[in-house]
């Protein structure tokens, strides 16, 4: 449902940071004799990109098929300094198109996650993006505004497993109001910067349903608004021993002012599975928090570009509204396992996606007070291995496999296991 706005970060502001933009992004299409170079010297950077994940489910589901989702991303960054002398400060407007087909859905695998992370939200094309970004106060104070998605700034997190449990910004794949890449909405975000390795930030979110429609892809105002949301998080980037290994450590939580049905109780206090017709409980808003850490652990060589990392992810979202309540990853990352192949990473992960325990019981009150059998949920575990091989700065391929144990969190349905691959290109 996700593919994480790092993949096409275009001009950043580590340009002012560290100055290590010093050229485009050039692809397929070179550099356009030499037009595209003279463009982005003068602030203007253009990236256009195509992901898409074929997979196969060897094992699972109701039948053995091959299906391919996939997401075509067009975007342009401007460096206002550049064009118009106001200091560090960009604009920035990306659209997205995907297209293809749900594996999970297709073959019923029953998952609680999709295994094609870049299916979702619609075969539709999108604003993704439209935003302001200005730094102030020689770099300690950052702000954001315009249309974005929550994970663009919070609870930030590669998206290079295939898996939707080990993809982006956590939150937004199990809560109903935190809408990630490719949804955006009207917000703000201010960032502070407390020294060099540590910062704060905080933001509004306008929660409008109407900008999941399809009808709605380039939609500026949508009627449909029914609250904000309110994320903070503490932001720690140290580099560790006389190597000075990076690493990364966010947390974080939020709340929304939105009105979201219970998932157990019904409006007369009962359980909603012993009042037949009577409406679920309303609760006014929502919280949730998140941690978020990965570290390097090793380094090959006089650099720390190849090595060892580890990572670790935990969301709880609210069990009065959260049909999934817990999401928690875990793994590694090998930057340049082979000398002769630098640019590789391989990657492993090892995931539980835990369905709210208050949606357990409810399925057990139906089973024993004669209601349709239905399965009770607990918890699902997926497993994901990957390499991904750069076959030059434009191209890279990534084989993979994935395992999911007790689908759906229950053993009713057979366990799957999905092979495929990521491919990713740059014009």
């Amino acid at each position: 449902m996700c593919r994480s706005w790092l993949v096409f970060a275009g001009l950043s502001f580590a340009t002012w940071v560290h100055g290590d933009e010093t050229s485009p992004n050039q692809g397929v299409l070179g550099d356009w004799g030499g037009v595209r170079t003279r463009l982005y010297e003068s602030g203007v950077d253009f990236q256009l990109n195509y992901f898409a994940e074929p997979g196969y489910n060897a094992q699972g589901g109701t039948a053995n098929l091959l299906r391919i989702a996939d997401q075509w991303t067009v975007a342009a960054t401007f460096d206002l300094d550049k064009l118009w002398s106001w200091p560090k400060s960009i604009f920035k407007i990306v659209i997205t198109d995907r297209n293809g087909h749900n594996l999970s859905a297709d073959a019923n695998l029953e998952t609680l996650m999709q295994v094609q992370e870049v299916y979702g939200r619609g075969n539709i094309v999108r604003l993704t993006e439209l935003s302001y970004e200005q730094v102030l106060f020689d770099g300690l104070v950052n702000i954001k505004l315009g249309r974005m998605g929550v994970g663009g700034s919070f609870d930030v997190w590669s998206c290079q497993f295939m898996n939707l449990t080990f993809c982006g910004e956590l939150p937004g794949n199990i809560v109903a109001t935190w809408y990630n890449w490719p949804v955006s909405q009207w917000a703000a975000r201010v960032r502070v910067q407390l020294n060099h390795d540590m910062r704060i930030e905080g933001g509004v979110y306008q929660i409008n349903p109407s900008y999941l429609e399809e009808s709605n892809g380039f939609a500026l105002f949508p009627p449909g608004t029914i609250g904000a949301l309110v994320p903070l998080e503490f932001d720690w980037a140290p580099q560790l021993g006389s190597r000075g290994l990076p690493g990364r450590y966010r947390i974080g939580g939020w709340y929304d002012t939105a009105q979201q049905p219970d998932v157990f109780l019904a409006e007369n206090g009962q359980p909603l599975v012993l009042s037949p017709g009577v409406p679920p409980l309303t609760r006014n808003g929502e919280s949730g928090f998140y941690f978020n850490a990965q570290q390097q652990v090793t380094s090959v060589g006089d650099y720390n570009a190849r090595g060892l990392s580890v990572f670790l992810n935990f969301v709880a979202a609210d069990r009065n509204t959260a049909t999934i309540s817990e999401l928690l990853n875990a793994g590694i990352f090998y930057n340049g396992p082979f000398a002769t192949r630098p640019q590789d990473i391989a990657g492993f992960a090892i995931g539980r996606v835990h369905v709210n325990p208050r949606v357990a019981q409810g399925q057990m009150l139906q089973n024993e007070n004669g209601g349709p059998l239905v399965p009770v949920q607990s918890s699902e575990y997926p497993i994901e291995l990957f390499y991904d091989i750069k076959f030059t700065k434009w191209l890279s391929v990534q084989p993979l496999v994935q395992y999911v144990d007790h689908p759906g969190g229950t053993n009713v349905y057979p366990n799957v296991l999905v092979i495929g691959f990521n491919f990713a290109l740059t014009f």
